[in-house]
């Protein structure tokens, strides 16, 4: 499985793709990532799995482009 997934700091949120989410998320907790290193805390907000890694890697480009894929699932997410 490959994980599509959105993580929220106290300022700002990250989007990205892992094939093991939890490590990944381990690795941003622990400082490990580079974009998340200094935005501690870190909480995991929302994700959403996939069969190929294409099909992930398409939706993180997608909701990384902020446009309206982004708008409507923060939309969901924030209610």
């Amino acid at each position: 499985m490959y994980y599509v997934y959105i993580l929220k700091t106290a300022d700002k949120r990250y989007v990205g793709y892992s094939s093991n989410l939890k490590r990944r998320i381990d690795e941003h907790s622990k400082g490990k990532v580079s974009s998340t290193k200094h935005k501690k805390p870190i909480e995991l907000i929302y994700y959403e799995a996939y069969l190929k890694k294409e099909s992930a890697q398409k939706r993180e480009r997608n909701l990384k482009k902020f446009g309206s894929a982004y708008s409507s699932l923060t939309k969901r997410i924030d209610k």
